[in-house]
This record gives C-alpha cells, sequence and structure tokens, in this order.
C-alpha cells in the first residue's frame, strides 16, 4: 500500500464515498464526459466500480486494491477507472446491477464492472481480492486478462457487449386484468419460507424487510389470517429482541449474518429503520403491545439523537467499521461494563444483555435479549453512560448526504408515528424534514436526489418522486392539512409526466431530466427498498380515493393493471404493490371537514377515527360547502357517500 495524497479528480465531489478514495493512487474519475472522452480517445476499457460510504466490502476491496499501488498502475495504464456512489445515482446503479445479476446470478457491492467507452458492459463481478485464491479470481490478474484480450482480440468482448445490451432490453411483460389472488399467492410463498422457530424467512442472511411484514399485517386486517399477523409479530418480536437491534444506542442494523438474529452486519440505514418504525408501529396499531411501541419509539430516539441534521434533516447512514474493524464500536468484553458500571450492576447488566466471557463475536459480546425471558428495560438508565463510553473507545463514520428518497421514508415513519402515539414530537420531526425538502432539494415540482455541504445534487429519479409523494399521504393523514395532499397530487403528476412509459405503462427508474444511460430500466421488484412502481401504485389508489379525480383513477388502474403482471412471477417479491391492491378493494374512509372556524380543528381531529383519512378545508368550495352556515362534515366510505351533516361522524 501506498500513502499518496496527491488527490484525483474526485476532489470535488460531494458524496461522501467518492470522497473516501480521492487520495487513491487509482486516477479515478466520476462518471460524466471528461473520463469517457479520455477512454475513446486513447482506446481503453473502462472500470466502472459502484459502492457507498458504509459498505463493508467496499471498504475492504479498497484496501486491498485501490490503495495499493502495484493494482493502481495497471488501471492507470490500461483502463479509465471511474467511481460512482450508489446512492446518487440510483441510474446507473440499476442499469449495471441488472448487467452484474445477468453475468453472475447474483448482484452486491462493490460493483466492478468492465466496459466500452460507449458504456456498454463485458464483464461483470463484484468484490475481487487482490490475489486469486479460494476459488476466487484475483483483482489483478482479470486486469490483466482483460487488458490483454482487449489488446489482442477487442471483438470478442465488443460482441459479449452487444449480446449483454439486447438482453436487458428485452420487453416486460404487458399489463391486464388484475390478479386478485396475487395476495393469497404471496401469503403462500411466505409460509413456506417462515422459519417458526427464529422468526424472519429463509436462511441467512436474514434482511427485515419490512414492507412484507406490512402486507402480512395487511392481510391479517382485511382476511382476519391470524397465521399471517403470527408470522409477521415473530420476526418484529426476535428482530427486536436480537443482535441486529443495537440495545445500547437504539436502531436497527442492516442485517443479519445468521438466522437468529443475533449476529448484524453492523451498518445502519436510515431506510431501514424508518421502514421498520412503520411496521412496529402498525403491530402495535394491531395488537396494543408495548413491545412494539418501544422497538418504534427506541429506533426514532436514535435517529432524532444521531441521525438528525441541525435543520431537520435526516443523514443516510453509519459505518459497520470501525477503524478497519467490522462491529468493533457495537460489541464489549464482560469485564469492560463491569468497570464501567461497577460489580454488582455490571453483572447483572452483563446477565441480562447476554454479555459473556465467551462471547459471541470474535470473542467479545453483542448484546442481545434472545434467552431473556423477563424483558423489563431495568437498566435503560445505564444506558447513556455505556453509549458515551462506547463512543470514546472508537469512531463511526457518518455518510451525512441527505437523500430526498430516503428522508421521504423516515418522514412518513415519523407521520405514521405521530398519527397511531398521538405525539407532537414526530409531527414536527416528520414536518421540519418534509420542509428542507421543499426548500433545499425542490425546484417547483421538481426534485433533487442529494444534499450535502451546501450543495444539491442530481435531478430526482423516479424512487425521490415516488416516497415523496407517499410522505406527503401520511403527514396529510396525520394532520388533515390540504397543503400536503395538493402538494402530493403535484408531485404525482410530475412522476407521470416525466417517467411513465405511455405505451406499455409502468414507470422508468429515469425520467425526462436525467441522463441518458445505455437503456432506461423499470424496477418493479420490492428488494431492501420498495420500487418506485410499487410505491407509485399504492399513491395513485390512495390519492384517487381522496381525491375522486377521474384521470388519477385512469392512472392508477393502469398502474394497478402493469404490475399485476409483473408481480404475476414472484408475488411475495413486490408486497408494497399487494399493499396497493389491498387499499384498491378496501379504500378508506375519507371524511372532509369544512371549517367555520380554524380554531375547532384540533377539537374535531380528536373526536374523529384515526383510521380515517381528514380533509380540514379552510373554506368552502364549489364542491364542498357549508351547511346551516356551519362547520360542515362530508363523509364516504365503502363507496357510498352519506349526505353532509354538522353532527360529528362515528364511523
Amino acid at each position: 500500500m501506498t500513502d499518496n495524497r496527491k488527490p484525483n479528480k474526485l476532489i470535488h465531489e460531494k458524496s461522501p464515498y467518492l470522497l473516501q478514495h480521492t487520495y487513491n493512487p487509482v486516477d479515478w474519475y466520476p462518471w460524466g464526459e471528461e473520463a469517457f472522452d479520455k477512454a475513446k480517445k486513447e482506446d481503453k476499457p473502462v472500470f466502472l466500480s459502484i459502492g457507498y460510504s458504509t459498505c463493508h466490502w467496499c471498504h475492504v476491496m479498497a484496501h486491498e486494491s485501490f490503495e495499493d499501488s502495484e493494482v493502481a498502475e495497471i488501471l492507470n495504464e490500461h483502463f479509465v477507472a471511474i467511481k460512482v456512489d450508489k446512492e446518487e445515482r440510483p441510474d446507473i446503479d440499476g442499469v449495471y446491477m441488472a448487467v452484474c445479476q445477468a453475468f453472475t446470478g447474483s448482484g452486491g457491492w462493490p460493483m466492478s464492472i468492465f466496459m466500452t467507452p460507449e458504456q456498454k458492459p463485458f464483464f461483470a463481478g463484484t468484490y475481487f481480492p487482490k490475489h486469486s485464491g479460494r476459488g476466487m479470481p484475483g483483482f489483478t490478474e482479470l486486469l490483466e486478462a482483460i487488458s490483454e484480450k482487449w489488446e489482442s482480440d477487442k471483438s470478442v468482448l465488443l460482441s459479449s457487449a452487444e449480446e449483454i445490451i439486447s438482453s436487458l432490453k428485452q420487453k416486460a411483460p404487458k399489463g391486464g386484468r388484475i390478479d386478485e389472488n396475487l395476495p393469497e399467492t404471496a401469503v403462500s410463498l411466505f409460509r413456506q419460507s417462515f422459519d417458526k422457530v427464529n422468526g424472519g424467512f429463509g436462511n441467512a442472511p436474514k434482511f427485515p424487510t419490512p414492507h412484507n411484514l406490512l402486507f402480512l399485517m395487511d392481510y391479517y386486517k382485511s382476511e382476519g389470517s391470524t397465521e399471517c399477523l403470527h408470522m409477521a409479530e415473530k420476526t418484529l418480536t426476535q428482530m427486536y429482541r436480537g443482535g441486529i437491534f443495537d440495545h445500547i444506542g437504539y436502531g436497527f442494523s442492516r442485517y443479519s449474518t445468521d438466522r437468529y438474529f443475533l449476529v448484524p452486519h453492523f451498518e445502519k440505514m436510515l431506510y431501514d429503520n424508518a421502514l421498520l418504525m412503520m411496521s412496529y408501529t402498525e403491530a402495535f396499531r394491531i395488537t396494543g403491545k408495548q413491545i412494539y411501541r418501544d422497538a418504534a419509539e427506541k429506533t426514532a430516539e436514535y435517529i432524532l439523537r444521531e441521525m438528525t441534521s441541525p435543520e431537520g434533516a435526516f443523514y443516510c447512514a453509519q459505518d459497520a467499521d470501525s477503524d478497519g474493524v467490522e462491529g468493533k464500536y457495537y460489541v464489549f468484553e464482560r469485564d469492560e461494563i463491569i468497570n464501567l458500571l461497577g460489580r454488582q450492576t455490571g453483572e447483572e447488566f452483563c446477565s441480562y444483555y447476554g454479555i459473556n466471557e465467551k462471547g459471541n463475536f470474535e470473542g467479545k459480546s453483542i448484546p442481545n435479549l434472545l434467552k431473556n425471558d423477563n424483558i423489563d428495560g431495568r437498566f435503560e438508565s445505564n444506558l447513556p453512560k455505556i453509549r458515551e463510553y462506547r463512543k470514546s473507545r472508537a469512531g463511526l463514520h457518518l455518510d451525512d448526504k441527505i437523500l430526498t428518497s430516503w428522508n421521504s421514508l423516515m418522514i412518513a415513519a415519523f407521520s405514521r408515528m405521530s398519527d397511531v402515539f398521538g405525539e407532537d414530537k414526530y409531527l414536527d420531526a416528520a414536518v421540519r424534514a418534509e420542509a428542507f425538502i421543499r426548500e433545499k432539494l425542490s425546484a417547483g415540482e421538481g426534485l433533487f436526489v442529494s444534499f450535502r455541504d451546501g450543495v444539491r445534487t442530481g435531478m430526482g429519479f423516479l424512487d425521490d418522486y415516488a416516497y415523496y409523494a407517499f410522505a406527503l399521504l401520511c403527514l396529510s393523514k396525520a394532520t388533515g392539512e390540504e397543503d400536503f395532499l395538493t402538494r402530493a397530487q403535484a408531485v404525482c403528476g410530475k412522476a407521470v409526466r416525466d417517467f411513465m412509459d405511455e405505451k406499455d405503462g409502468g414507470f422508468y427508474l429515469s425520467g425526462r431530466e436525467n441522463d441518458e444511460l445505455i437503456f432506461r430500466p423499470k424496477e418493479t421488484y420490492d428488494g431492501a427498498l420498495p420500487s418506485g412502481n410499487s410505491v407509485m401504485a399504492y399513491n395513485l389508489v390512495l390519492l384517487s380515493a381522496l381525491t375522486n379525480d377521474i384521470k388519477t383513477r385512469e392512472e392508477a388502474s393502469r398502474q394497478m393493471e402493469f404490475m399485476s403482471a409483473e408481480a404475476g412471477v414472484y408475488p411475495a417479491g413486490h408486497a408494497f404493490f399487494l399493499l396497493a391492491l389491498s387499499l384498491d378493494k378496501n379504500p378508506p374512509d375519507v371524511i372532509v371537514v369544512v371549517l367555520k372556524d380554524e380554531k375547532e380543528k384540533d377539537e374535531i381531529k380528536s373526536g374523529l377515527n384515526r383510521d380515517a383519512y381528514v380533509r380540514f378545508l379552510n373554506a368552502p368550495t364549489e364542491e364542498y360547502g357549508f351547511i346551516n352556515g356551519m362547520t360542515t362534515f362530508y363523509v364516504c366510505g365503502n363507496g357510498i357517500c352519506r349526505p353532509p351533516t354538522n353532527t360529528l361522524p362515528q364511523i
């Protein structure tokens, strides 16, 4: 390894991930014309590396290869090297993730793509060690082989590139009639993979995938399936008890490396925590069990304490590594706790949280409650002291980008918590973050991808619009404020104009204002995050129910038909779309309140059913007027609208 302090061309970027590689000996370029023009002029292949700043294996490959002078020499001489932050450029990530999956059958980060100067890929993979071993090709040997092939028989590589591009451009199935059996089929698939002992689905690694749990709880509500509620509850309980939940500082890690939810991959992502806050809140709303409220509120406390900017927006992620060691920040030796808390309290604390001399992770212990049958929070007063202690032991990298899409999910989570728990602090957090997006990440109806260090970057992608509209609808539900509903309509309208495929249905990931890549992905699968197409289906269905707008109803129907065809391949992989399908089948009660005196609002709101969507109008409109010159209520539900009344409706 060499300590080269001469910066490369990433020095002027704002992404924490790109800035981590500024002083690599590799002559990195950001994605752009300069890099591709250089590749064309010098007739060199392009090496594209995609990752993110809190990615453990990205750090490993950077340390082994990108900080290494031998590797850098090969890359600099024979390739043009480009770095991309997947969180800033989901379009590039989406295109080349499809490529990687086509080549290898799987994908992940770091993603390593070899392509022509025209951006056409001919080889792909993920992490490569510096040298071959344990059945894995070495990065050094791979670079040399590709360089030699480019010089001696380039036509083979170009032919491979054309074949992969052709296969990826194949048309998806067109929409038709909505398949009403999709939810039942999804439940059957979840049933088959459910781990009855440990919760979760499938074997290790286990991802939270909270939208799957939201679907199962929704299916319980609509169909009365106690089995679905049990699968969701078992999973939520085990995750909260396990080491995937940070019992010292709160919040959830990315996923569990084992089937018990004990040993996590320690990075914490904003979006996971937002979706899990929604899931635990919904579980509390259905069951009234305090454990779910505790999980949601502790996670919210973590977000407000460690992941919130002074302006009220939310940061991206915290790293898995400290001082180059995964999990170092989070694990403890038994003697550390005893020395910190004293003998008696320390021993009791260790017993309560499963901290012992043997350890459960590389000789140290991840605090957990998996073997504790008496969870009562007796040591919570000790946690601030332990939090401060572990901060003093090691640092923890924070990716302080502010992403429109992920912030929107957190806004939605805080809005739902406010709606269910009735706590003003959660609504305040949601309103502040939405104001930040409106001020810093918006231009009229248009959105930007990210904000950092006073600079906003990138025109928004589908997920930015879909998630932001979803957040606005959740805020509208929590507050009844018409402004949030009006803005949600405008944002959805912009998404329809810029991203919708008028010919074949669905929405492209990139829109009219984004860069043109080798093809336009149209993502529908709900992976770690719900797809923009699923969320747009939900938004359009809800908007049509709230506004009775004919055009929105037509757009919703078309999107539902498109997504039904997509989901038919594997319904369990489209859980958020199935929530939209349920909403379409069981639209919510809608109450429009025309206020005579705005001072009445709080009292009226407290007396209305929290499950209903309420719209407060501060003045009569052509459609909604006063009756008897007094505050008037318009109620619609189950396809029927009642006569307007001056009496508080009981529904």
